[in-house]
């Protein structure tokens, strides 16, 4: 009965827009003040602090900043340029262009709103000049922006690391091959549509176009080979890694002469804003996170389960349908934050495989993120889209459908996502 109460009172403070960091404080401190706990309160700052002060969360506002650097310093347009001459012919024409631009661009930023509102924007764009309906051409955008945090590096994956001491290097290589699966799956969903629709496509690209294309692409395609290689090589962290996306992204931004010394100060403005959000969140979720195991919460959940014998797969579609109910109403990263301290204990007992639950439930906020009313990534393409909400999320549907029997399938098949990080790194 408490722990119903604890999320009926933390859902009504999220429902009348209390930001998310301020509704998991709140909760807290009201049930430690009306259970006699008050005392309790002492360890609020602690923990606090505590959950900011990990070297991996360093990753995330350096992540952020590569991928505002890598948008403002022209790398996003030769992005485009290539995967246009590469798959712009085929049906589905710039809805394909759309998904490719993303994959590559995922190698680069780890974070799907940076795509979406980024990337996006040029590919809208090229769609609207290319006679593609409004509507249906923010539809592909926010659906591909998706793959972003799936394929590595990822804002996500780094969280999840950081709540669970899982290894980030694990989850990244992890996130390979069902974000292939997923771009795949997304591709395949754009051509069904495209003569029925009749979706336009380009021309097929000459040899010297694919060439000059490649060629101006090129330096901008080396950032994942050289984020991912010197992880697996041992020369650097991810969290050093983030640092020398960021240092490579200027370097080509004032080669290509497309960034100034004149557009640092906003977009390291921009990366404060995001990271600092994001970071006070983390924090507040710290407490909330002790809170919760303070109260045995996840104890009593095990309990329950226990005693009314739930099997290994029905806990996790329980997971499932959890996350895709939050992702209704909260951002993907509020909840990691959220249920990870719930989720762990139940998972570990169940002997769940952190690595594949990682990349589960970034596949499910990912989902979240193209479902009204909070959809992040349909919010970041109907402000530069200039469409209905509503309209977008509706156009989205089939590639919701889509990503989620990904999910499902990765949730229990776990094989599929361990398979990469066991063979490269070893069975742990």
């Amino acid at each position: 009965m408490l722990t119903l109460l604890i999320f009926i009172v933390l859902l009504v403070l999220i429902l009348l827009n209390i930001p998310i960091a301020v509704a998991m404080g709140v909760t807290a401190i009201i049930f430690f003040v009306g259970l006699g706990q008050g005392s309790s309160l002492t360890m609020l700052a602690q923990r606090m602090y505590y959950g900011t002060t990990g070297f991996t969360l360093l990753a995330v506002p350096f992540f952020i900043l590569a991928g505002n650097l890598m948008n403002s310093g022209g790398i996003t347009n030769r992005i485009f340029r290539f995967a246009r001459a590469l798959v712009g012919h085929i049906p589905g024409g710039l809805g394909q262009v759309s998904v490719i631009s993303s994959v590559i661009f995922s190698g680069m930023s780890g974070s799907a709103v940076a795509d979406a509102a980024g990337l996006g924007q040029i590919e809208q764009k090229a769609m609207i000049d290319d006679g593609y309906d409004p509507v249906v051409a923010a539809s592909m955008v926010a659906s591909s922006s998706i793959i972003g945090p799936i394929i590595p590096p990822s804002i996500p994956f780094v969280f999840f690391g950081a709540l669970t001491a899982v290894s980030v290097p694990r989850l990244f290589m992890a996130g390979f091959i069902p974000g292939f699966i997923m771009a795949a799956a997304m591709m395949m969903i754009i051509a069904v549509m495209a003569k029925p629709r009749g979706f336009p496509r380009s021309k097929r690209a000459g040899l010297k176009e694919l060439l000059l294309s490649f060629t101006s692409a090129f330096f901008p395609l080396m950032t994942p080979v050289i984020i991912i290689g010197g992880i697996l090589s041992g020369l650097f962290t991810p969290t050093e890694a983030s640092v020398v996306a960021c240092i490579y992204a200027i370097i080509l931004g004032f080669i290509y002469k497309d960034l100034k010394v004149r557009d640092l100060p906003g977009i390291f403005w921009d990366t404060i804003k995001a990271s600092a959000g994001l970071l006070f969140i983390m924090a507040v979720a710290n407490f909330f996170g002790w809170f919760v195991m303070y109260q045995q919460i996840p104890n009593k959940l095990i309990a329950s389960l226990a005693a009314v014998g739930a099997s290994g797969s029905g806990v996790m579609a329980i997971i499932i349908a959890v996350v895709l109910i939050l992702g209704l109403f909260m951002e993907g990263n509020a909840i990691l934050f959220i249920t990870i301290p719930i989720f762990l204990p139940i998972v570990t007992m169940y002997g769940f495989d952190l690595i594949n639950l990682g990349v589960v439930l970034t596949l499910l906020i990912m989902v979240g993120n193209l479902t009204p009313p909070v959809g992040m990534c349909l919010f970041a393409v109907a402000g530069h889209a200039h469409v209905p909400i509503l309209k977008l999320g509706k156009e989205c549907l089939p590639y919701v459908i889509g990503a989620l029997i990904i999910t499902i399938i990765m949730a229990y098949v776990p094989q599929i996502s361990t398979f990469l990080p066991n063979l490269i790194m070893g069975i742990e």
